[in-house]
């Protein structure tokens, strides 16, 4: 299995559309950020996390050319609005993509871009299949069902789902309070993906206080930080975090 951080950079990406860069040295390509994505492959299928903004930029940029599955984390803006370009996926093979998320997420999706969901004409068929959350769900590879659990967090005023697949990795890009019933389930995991958006408070996603504090209870291998805001360069994080923590940037891959 390989997980690649598609995007990992905070709502308005770095630099911002009006080139600002913030604290992020513009020589360092690793300072270069879209919107959060992330992207699983197996030997049977590639199962994308979020549809950012600048989906159609990172498929092309990693070479990804057949998406299976789409699982939502929640309906914000910066993680559903990518959703158009994957239309191309049933262009391909003529069945719709499932996708799955809790319940406002698949309110807002399908209010917001009906089209998706709903046949048309012959021209405009349903391109995508909305599907709820479960305890069920799998991603394949080869003759193996790799587990899926979602775990709700909370992320502001709303919820977030994180993904932990196959007890091994968990992505969770967005969030600012997980609850104690529910730290079982990150604990001692090979990889932890997780939200960092800035050095100061935020009401909604963690700082880099924050992740450190949850990296620390949780003790996975590996530690990684994403959803990173323009106040955070690249190279200043990498000298200031512990030896098995990273900042993530654009096009990172692990193996499990």
């Amino acid at each position: 299995m390989k997980f690649t951080i598609l995007g990992c950079g905070s709502s308005m990406g770095v630099p911002r559309s009006d080139g600002y860069f913030g604290n992020c040295d513009p020589k360092n390509k690793k300072n270069y950020r879209t919107r959060c994505s992330a992207l699983i492959q197996t030997k049977s299928e590639n199962v994308l996390i979020d549809t950012s903004p600048d989906l159609r930029q990172q498929l092309i940029y990693n070479k990804i050319n057949k998406i299976d599955k789409v699982l939502y984390s929640h309906m914000h803006a910066d993680q559903t609005h990518g959703i158009n370009d994957l239309r191309v996926f049933y262009i391909q093979n003529k069945k719709t993509i499932p996708v799955y998320a809790d319940h406002p997420t698949k309110k807002y999706l399908f209010n917001t871009f009906k089209y998706c969901f709903i046949n048309n004409s012959k021209e405009y068929p349903a391109t995508l299949k909305l599907n709820s959350l479960n305890d069920n769900l799998s991603i394949s590879d080869g003759k193996k069902k790799l587990k899926v659990k979602g775990v709700n967090v909370k992320h502001g005023k709303v919820n977030s789902v994180c993904y932990i697949i196959d007890k091994k990795i968990a992505y969770i890009s967005d969030i600012s309070n997980i609850s104690k019933k529910n730290y079982k389930f990150f604990r001692n995991l090979k990889y932890l993906i997780i939200d960092c958006l800035w050095l100061r408070y935020h009401p909604s996603h963690l700082n880099l206080e924050s992740s450190l504090k949850y990296i620390n209870e949780f003790k996975p291998k590996k530690a990684i930080l994403t959803n990173l805001h323009s106040d955070l360069d690249y190279n200043f994080l990498k000298k200031t975090l512990p030896k098995n923590v990273m900042p993530a940037y654009d096009g990172l891959t692990v193996n499990l």
